[in-house]
């Protein structure tokens, strides 16, 4: 899947969706390492992939939460 189109998916998920998917993300980058390191893994490509997924998440987790304490202080 292209980063644009990740992208537009992922700012259509609501906080706890987002949340849900960086704990599976992490626990898929956890599995993918341990087959890395026992020489199971074909992808080495994956690990990157993986981590870049995991920023996209918590970078959107942040941009929420910085928006909605800046709303918080308008008022």
């Amino acid at each position: 899947m292209k980063a644009k189109e990740q992208k537009g998916q992922l700012r259509e998920k609501n906080e706890l969706e987002l949340r849900e998917l960086g704990q599976s993300l992490r626990r898929q980058l956890f599995d993918t390492r341990m087959k890395n390191y026992t020489n199971q893994l074909d992808n080495t490509a994956q690990l990157r992939n993986l981590r870049r997924d995991i920023a996209r998440v918590n970078t959107l987790l942040a941009q929420r939460k910085a928006s909605a304490s800046s709303a918080r202080q308008v008022k």
